[in-house]
């Protein structure tokens, strides 16, 4: 048998030779099925004891004619889904499984559960994951699911990774979640095999584990059967039935497999690698792909049991206790596609590719050098999916009213499984998950992105390749740019702009001064044979974000701010989403969809949101009443009854709009919505000066009583005619310019021109994010959520409480007031100059009390600001009096610094500035 150290040297000498077992290499991108069934390092797999094909004895049970809900996939997240379907009390819920449960990937996956990442969300399901595999379904069943809780370590090998276990630590402690920061010689005490000589230290959970996945999904599988549910196996999904109702709404209909029909209103693709093919059948689209993902598993080593699971990022590999043995695996930079993903695979392994796995031998063998002499039993390499994004796909897809999706968990599947299939279980039946569930949300993505080939396999390839790198607050992807340019790219690019992506749109993120920094065509850093690019401006200037600290252009973005709070900045945001709703249902699809009273004279703007049953917000917007016209303009389309335009975060368009279109459809509204975004620029004039600024380019007169807050006009700019809206975002007399597409530059250059005088900048989204955080105002999905109500968030003012008329949310808003808040958002300040980016312990009174959400440096107060959302720890109402009443501390890496609450904004509490009285 070959131990590690001889496997490494094989790879090294002989790279296209394998090791004493003669698994044969790999091409960097496969098109073979499996070519092996190896043993699998679990008490038990459930594929034993069964022949070469299952499928051909039949159903394990018979099909019912009729189900209310269809789950396609018996992995992890099918069984979890189905489990938590049954016990929300959905009845007629069937899970149909092509082979065996676990078939495909569940069945050789790792099973490892860490409770900490960089993530409030993701530490929730995970929560609930644990809670289920370790407690819940042992009591509930007598089953025992082979949960197995030795803890977790995490490795820490310079100061960076040190103070990212330090952040995630500190969130721990909001969720209750025990952790230790260890030094070299503690670690050493702990896993007495590990060399720690090139260590900073090494976090220690001590509630972390492992997870069997055959004896999992056993007693998922029993538990939701024994609450009515039905799990066949066996039985192949063909296709799904969809039919058009009255006003043009594909739905699902029923499921088709090979041994007949089931129909039904509603399907759960859990069919994880094989998802896209499910979703091919029903014309969804399903953005993933499939990756061999590898690990091997090593003799007996005298001296382990016990030990925690190791995870050492900066080596790229994992060391899972498997017994009195380990599992050896890791993300590699050059990981293997497999292009034609076979519908026979089921309980197969693909050969290992010992020249892409010998990286992660090396950091076994540093890691815990007594490998290098210890033989390897098994290797298990298997097929798993990867977004473009790293996170899960889930959610009622947009192309198909009652086709939800559960997949694309880049090989974690198991420990975000329970938490998973929970929301996904509340989404079915009450119409909306539980948690903010929007970064896992199908909706997150932009259709042009869905079905594109390149940035899919890109971006996922970069996911996959970073997925242990350090999770820092403005990393930027460089895989999948370029694919959504506004007409002032090229402007701004030659101007030194570093532009951000955001969902496939590139963004001005702040202003260079030393000239353009494009970003060039992705190089995969380096594998597949592509050559890296030299000299790449954008990437070193990337790389200077790379840190915990301000980084050096920490005070360029200051000049921005400083520069719109005393004189003037224009912000390009034409990359915001801007859509039309218009038709004889409008006024009342408006008064239903928004929580403001919107129905105001044509050339009013109002800020509102937009909230789901549960009265969480589903976004924030600017919502503009126009006149009628039977003529058509790129600045307004032609319309009978009422209309309305809306201008809402480019990052989350695609969302409002799957929003929007989903309550019309509900509530039968006889009315359109029109996507202008691709048609429409925007810019944006802030500051001071901005009055003078604009009164050499607009044809109108700009004076508070001619122009009032709030509202907007059509003018003409430099000649060009554009949408005038009197709106501010970072706290400052300004107004917008929404601009036909063709008259962006003009507009942009006579914008520039005016404002030489005056002392006009560029000015990008790093500014908008301190200037807004400043002034108070609300990012959604950073301080404001789908789980988030207006009143929590000091949004009340946005609510029509006070008038009869009935919204989305309505209901759910008026029984949170007569309740009492449990919780709510709180500004803080901290008078130490250092750096804080949420996720950081809220202390009051010696209490952890939340976390903060958001957080910045805002330069007009030369301070620290902090928002997070804080609760009673004795279960009451979150009242003011409790709120001011506090001795606050944040929490930032284990440290913490003395902090002030303040229930207003501490900039321009009174809001004068927008109002133009300086």
């Amino acid at each position: 048998m070959a131990s590690l150290s001889r496997a490494l040297r094989v790879a090294a000498a002989h790279p296209h030779q394998s090791p004493t077992w003669g698994l044969g290499p790999r091409n960097l991108s496969s098109a073979a099925g499996p070519t092996a069934k190896k043993s699998v390092p679990y008490q038990r797999t459930l594929k034993e004891g069964q022949g070469t094909s299952v499928v051909a004895q039949g159903p394990t049970r018979p099909l019912p004619s009729t189900a209310n809900v269809v789950v396609i996939g018996g992995g992890s997240l099918g069984c979890q889904t189905l489990y938590h379907l049954a016990k929300l009390g959905m009845s007629g819920a069937v899970l149909l499984e092509r082979e065996r449960l676990t078939s495909g990937t569940t069945w050789h996956t790792a099973g490892l559960l860490w409770q900490l990442r960089p993530s409030d969300v993701e530490v929730e399901l995970l929560a609930h994951t644990r809670r289920v595999v370790s407690g819940e379904l042992e009591e509930e069943t007598g089953l025992h699911t082979g949960w197995i809780q030795n803890g977790g370590l995490f490795i820490a090998s310079n100061r960076q990774r040190l103070d990212e276990y330090k952040r995630l630590m500190s969130l721990g402690k909001a969720y209750g979640v025990e952790s230790h920061v260890l030094s070299p010689a503690e670690t050493k005490t702990l896993y007495p095999l590990m060399n720690v000589d090139d260590l900073y230290g090494t976090l220690y959970v001590p509630h972390d584990g492992t997870m069997d996945p055959a004896g999992t999904c056993t007693t998922l599988a029993r538990a939701a059967s024994a609450r009515g549910a039905q799990v066949i196996e066996n039985c192949p999904v063909t296709g799904i039935r969809v039919w058009t109702d009255d006003f043009g709404v594909r739905r699902v209909a029923g499921v088709e497999t090979q041994h007949g029909s089931i129909q039904t209103p509603c399907v759960v693709n859990c069919a994880g690698v094989w998802a896209s093919a499910v979703g091919r059948m029903a014309g969804v689209k399903v953005p993933l792909v499939a990756m061999h993902h590898a690990y091997v598993v090593t003799e007996r080593i005298e001296g382990i049991q016990n030990m925690p699971n190791v995870r050492d990022h900066d080596a790229s590999v994992y060391l899972r206790l498997q017994g009195d043995a380990l599992s050896v695996g890791g993300y590699e930079a050059n990981p293997i596609f497999w292009e034609k993903v076979s519908d026979k695979f089921a309980f197969g392994l693909f050969d290992l590719d010992w020249e892409v796995f010998t990286q992660h031998i090396e950091g076994a063998i540093n890691r815990v050098p007594v490998l290098e002499k210890t033989g390897i039993k098994s290797t298990v390499c298997g097929p798993e999916s990867f977004t473009p994004d790293h996170k899960p796909l889930m959610g009622e897809a947009p192309e198909l009213r009652g086709f939800f999706l559960g997949c694309g968990f880049n090989s974690s599947g198991m420990m975000l499984g329970g938490g998973c299939g929970q929301e996904l279980a509340h989404w079915i039946i009450r119409g909306r998950p539980e948690k903010d569930m929007h970064g896992y949300d199908i909706r997150r993505f932009h259709h042009s992105l869905t079905d594109h080939p390149r940035w899919i396999r890109e971006r996922s390839h970069e996911s996959y390749a970073k997925n242990y790198s350090v999770v820092f607050p403005h990393d930027e992807p460089l895989a999948g740019r370029n694919m959504r340019r506004d007409p002032l790219h090229e402007e701004l690019l030659g101007q030194g702009c570093v532009f951000q992506e955001r969902h496939g749109w590139e963004r001005p993120g702040w202003f260079h001064p030393r000239g353009p920094a494009p970003v060039l065509e992705y190089d995969y850093y380096g594998a597949y044979g592509s050559r890296v690019h030299e000299d790449y401006a954008y990437r070193r200037l990337l790389a200077d974000e790379y840190t915990f600290a301000f980084p050096p252009h920490h005070d360029t973005i200051k000049k921005e701010c400083l520069a719109c709070r005393g004189a003037a900045a224009v912000f390009d945001m034409s990359y915001f989403g801007k859509f039309y709703l218009v038709g004889l249902d409008a006024r009342k699809a408006a008064d239903w969809l928004f929580s403001a009273d919107v129905s105001r004279p044509p050339g009013s703007t109002v800020y509102t949101c937009m909230l789901n049953h549960r009265g969480g917000t589903e976004s924030d917007l600017t919502v503009s009443r126009l006149a009628p016209s039977h003529q058509a303009s790129p600045l307004a389309p032609a319309f009978e009854g009422d209309g309305y335009y809306l201008a809402v975060g480019g990052a989350v368009a695609q969302h409002n709009w799957s929003h929007i279109t989903t309550v019309l459809q509900d509530q039968k509204f006889q009315c359109q919505l029109i996507d202008s975004s691709e048609d429409l620029g925007m810019i944006s004039i802030q500051g001071p000066a901005s009055r003078a600024i604009l009164q050499e380019v607009l044809d109108a007169d700009l004076s508070n009583e001619a122009f009032p807050f709030s509202t907007h006009k059509l003018l003409r700019a430099a000649g060009h005619l554009v949408r005038a809206m009197r709106l501010s975002f970072v706290g400052e007399l300004g107004w917008e310019l929404h601009v036909p597409k063709a008259s962006c530059v003009p507009v942009y250059r006579a914008v520039m021109a005016a404002g030489a005088k005056h002392g006009l900048v560029n000015a990008g989204y790093r500014a908008i994010d301190s200037l807004s955080i400043e002034k108070g105002y609300r990012h959604w999905h950073a301080d404001l959520r789908p789980d988030d109500s207006p009143l929590e968030a000091g949004l009340a003012f946005t609510c029509k409480l006070k008038s009869p008329v009935p919204f989305l949310g309505r209901e759910a808003l008026e029984q949170q007031r007569a309740a009492g808040l449990r919780r709510r958002l709180v500004c803080f300040t901290v008078e130490d100059k250092v750096p804080m980016f949420g996720l950081e312990a809220i202390w009051r009174n010696g209490q952890v009390v939340g976390h903060v959400r958001r957080a910045d440096f805002g330069f007009a107060i030369d301070k620290t600001i902090a928002y997070g959302y804080i609760h009673d720890p004795s279960g009451g109402p979150v009242s003011l009096d409790f709120v001011k009443s506090g001795d606050y501390a944040l929490e930032r890496m284990g440290v913490t610094y003395g902090a002030r609450a303040h229930l207003k904004s501490p900039f321009d509490p009174n809001n004068k500035r927008v109002k133009g009285i300086y």
